[in-house]
């Protein structure tokens, strides 16, 4: 039976770049491109553009716009909101990070921000001296030292390893960070567990490895989680991260840019240096266009898929390794710690269950195949920092959202029964949770118009499902080195091209890729102009 050849109704038969996703990246990528002057045409499957980066209503009847998936903002380079004269803003927390403790049957907690004087005394307090304040600064100017040096380079061309050593100029932050087990520099550096476990967190944000790990994926993971703005900071989008890709797909469409949503790619025929034929699918039926540059905004995986190609059967298959919670509370719980403010404490990250020996236990459980017994896991406030994503009435009310990230929770452990298996790792992070509380979290949860709690849990196959991410890996794969790999000849000028000169990878799985960030959007986007 042949496929309905559907009508394009677009404005060229040739366009100069055709980019396949509508999420950041692509969006990046077609607005730099568009103001280039280059016609472009973006095919997004879904029928709004923006990916995982995306504001959602999720409860029934509850005017909360709620940063569904992708919540923070590290990555993205202020040249690319400057180049692109993008609306978007964010918002600094006043709080780094709250973790709650009980030492000796009292309830405690290490507060980090709120000014140096109570971050030095929380840490006394923690651990009965002064020296791991000072180790915690030493590390953290290393870090900032560093990041200063090398987010620069995530827009520029890619570097070799060594341009890159000469341009950190560090050796002590490069074996550090490059070049040791990340637990190494933590077990040498602190003596608190608790400390070494806060720390470690960053390396372990949709990443599934000890701290010890050979590979250094840990390390690879703490190196984006550090060096994101130049600052290590991580703030809060106004509006939520709806408002940036509101505002991507904004920028492009005024530099002319043509986004066709409800259109999913299905194939991509090219050989290196003729236009390449993308075939799309609509509600229609099938449809073609053609390019002379295609660029994939999505995974490895599925670049693969569209080229017909086999993947490379020496890379591991792609496997996140998080668990979202998403949640609306008529109010923020009283902790049992009464000498913090929950304001303060849920205003940055609330760790859970995130001491070092608790995150090497939580993934050696989960690596044997078993939940972990004490999942850890972290939460944020969005809207302590920026209330807007609430409707007038529910601000009044003093409703507030949450967002949980959980750690070590691989797509291996929901494969026999996703659904179960999410029950019964939501009732076990929310029960260490509420271990820190003075009343159950479920008190507080607000209810939808149709009366029921608004809490939604997602585990890495509902993010595979939902937003074909494989494995439900939120970088697409594991995290990359910033710099070429050592003796791949084809590793490309910017690190988003592929084995076909005309095709190029712009997602989160580029050299340089992961997180909100835009980059691969943005380097693809100059290996077309030749930049």
């Amino acid at each position: 039976m042949t496929a309905t050849r559907v009508s394009r109704g677009f404005a060229h038969d040739v366009y100069d770049a055709v980019i396949v996703g509508g999420g950041h990246n692509g969006l990046v990528a077609a607005a730099y491109l568009a103001r280039a002057g280059r016609s472009v045409l973006v095919l997004e499957r879904l029928g709004h553009t923006g990916g995982a980066a995306v504001s959602t209503r999720p409860f029934a009847g509850v005017d909360a716009r709620l940063s569904r998936y992708s919540y923070l903002v590290s990555l993205l380079p202020a040249k690319i909101v400057r180049d692109l004269g993008l609306r978007f803003r964010v918002r600094r927390r006043t709080v780094s990070s709250y973790t709650p403790h009980t030492r000796g049957g009292t309830p405690g907690g290490l507060l980090v921000g709120g000014g140096e004087d109570r971050t030095r005394e929380s840490f006394a307090r923690l651990t009965g001296s002064e020296r791991a304040y000072e180790s915690w600064r030493e590390f953290y100017a290393m870090t900032g030292r560093a990041a200063e040096r090398i987010f620069p380079t995530l827009t520029e061309p890619l570097p070799t390893r060594e341009a890159l050593r000469a341009r950190l100029d560090d050796e002590t932050a490069w074996r550090t960070l490059f070049e040791e087990p990340l637990g190494r520099t933590l077990e040498a550096r602190f003596d608190d567990d608790l400390v070494r476990g806060v720390v470690l967190t960053d390396a372990l944000i949709g990443t599934f490895a000890d701290a010890d790990d050979p590979s250094l994926v840990q390390n690879r993971c703490f190196l984006y989680h550090v060096i994101g703005g130049g600052t290590g900071d991580w703030d809060v989008p106004v509006g939520g991260m709806g408002a940036l890709t509101d505002a991507l797909a904004d920028a492009a469409r005024t530099a002319g840019a043509e986004i066709a949503t409800g259109h999913e790619a299905l194939r991509i025929h090219t050989d290196g240096t003729a236009p390449a034929e993308v075939t799309f699918r609509t509600a229609a039926g099938e449809g073609t266009v053609v390019g002379r540059h295609v660029l994939v905004n999505a995974s490895p995986q599925a670049l693969s898929e569209l080229l017909a190609e086999e993947a490379d059967p020496a890379l591991p298959a792609p496997e996140g390794a998080q668990f979202k919670v998403n949640m609306l509370l008529s109010r923020l719980p009283r902790l049992r710690d009464a000498s913090v403010d929950p304001r303060e404490a849920f205003g940055g990250t609330f760790h859970i269950a995130e001491g070092y020996e608790e995150l090497r236990r939580a993934h050696a459980e989960a690596a044997a195949g078993e939940l972990p017994s004490v999942p850890p896991s972290e939460i944020y406030c969005h809207s302590l920092t920026d209330p807007s994503i609430l409707g007038p009435e529910l601000a009044e009310q003093g409703c507030q959202t949450l967002t949980l990230f959980g750690l070590h929770t691989p797509a291996r452990l929901f494969a026999k029964d996703n659904h179960q298996a999410r029950e019964v790792l939501l009732t076990a992070t929310l029960a260490q949770l509420d271990a820190h509380l003075a009343e159950p979290l479920t008190d507080c949860l607000a209810f939808d118009a149709d009366g029921r709690p608004c809490i939604e849990a997602k585990t890495p196959l509902d993010l595979e499902r939902e937003l074909r991410l494989p494995g439900g890996h939120i970088f697409h794969r594991d995290l990359s080195w910033p710099y070429a790999p050592p003796g791949a000849a084809d590793a490309g000028r910017w690190g988003v091209e592929t084995a076909h000169p005309n095709v190029l990878l712009c997602g989160a799985g580029a050299v340089r890729g992961g997180g909100v960030s835009g980059v691969p959007g943005h380097n693809a986007a100059m290996a077309v102009l030749g930049r």
